[in-house]
């Protein structure tokens, strides 16, 4: 659920993003009332990006789920027009005290290769073995889970690092559905560090991240949107990084609500903790 490469090979275009997922609910239209599109069009548009991660949080208060699984099916396409094809199984929770948390398993589980995020921090894990900690986490994480589960305040703080102008929102348009668009007064401006947010569903349709104004630009779509419980999941997403598609993303096998033991997000238990991947059926 994805996500993205550090900060560092992100300047370099030269290694993956990681997953990315988005999540969020619809409810159903009573009988003569307006469409989304409609809704959407009429709607005045929010003071702040704060005021849209509270719609987004409101909607779903005490109700979105703290546990999501996942398999990715993993395109990556390098500079020389080669691809590769990975299977990943992704694990995300959020807890009060840790907030999002995000585990991704590359590849074969028995290798033990793959990435625990949060917010701020990224463990690789390599034969597993902890490889290395990284000051910097997942910037999608917030937006596709912990927005739901957790004050605005903390929403925003996580989402500081982006360098997201919260002070900026504009209406636009994304698959012929209305959005809000946080970071940016212009649907046309495609640099600035923004996020895109289905009016009617309250999901994260787009995002666009920059380091720096001389840092490529990452443009990250999610679509093929399915209901999952009371809620939506993104299951195609396609990455792209300084104009070019460097990543898609297929899920499947998706399962809410289920019972994930901490120690999956522990790092130093990374081959001993039990592991949905090995033993379904």
């Amino acid at each position: 659920m994805t996500y993205f490469m550090s900060r560092t090979r992100r300047a370099r275009c030269a290694m993956p993003v990681i997953a990315a997922l988005a999540v969020a609910a619809c409810l159903p239209l009573s009988a003569g009332a307006q469409s989304g599109a409609e809704r959407g069009t009429a709607a005045a548009i929010p003071a702040s990006g704060a005021d849209v991660l509270e719609r987004m949080r409101s909607a779903f208060d005490g109700k979105w789920y703290k546990t999501l699984t996942f398999v990715q099916t993993t395109i990556l396409h390098r500079p020389d027009g080669a691809t590769t094809r990975q299977t990943w199984h992704e694990s995300v929770r959020h807890t009060t005290d840790r907030g999002g948390q995000l585990r991704i398993d590359v590849g074969d589980l028995a290798a033990g290769n793959g990435m625990l995020y949060t917010a701020d921090s990224t463990w690789i894990v390599r034969g597993g073995r902890l490889a290395a900690i990284r000051p910097s986490g997942n910037e999608f994480l917030p937006l596709i889970e912990s927005v739901y589960l957790q004050p605005v305040e903390r929403t925003v703080r996580e989402l500081s690092k982006t360098r997201i102008d919260m002070d900026r929102v504009s209406r636009g348009q994304w698959r012929a559905r209305p959005v809000w668009i946080v970071g940016s007064t212009s649907a046309a401006d495609s640099t600035r560090p923004q996020f895109w947010v289905d009016i009617e569903r309250n999901v994260v349709v787009r995002m666009i991240l920059r380091d720096s104004d001389a840092a490529p630009v990452m443009d990250v779509h999610l679509d093929g949107y399915v209901q999952t419980a009371n809620a939506w999941l993104g299951t195609d997403v396609k990455i792209h990084v300084g104009g070019k598609l460097v990543q898609e993303e297929q899920y499947s096998d998706w399962k809410t609500g289920v019972e994930l033991a901490p120690s999956l997000f522990d790092p130093a238990q990374w081959q001993s903790a039990p592991h949905w991947g090995r033993t379904k059926k």
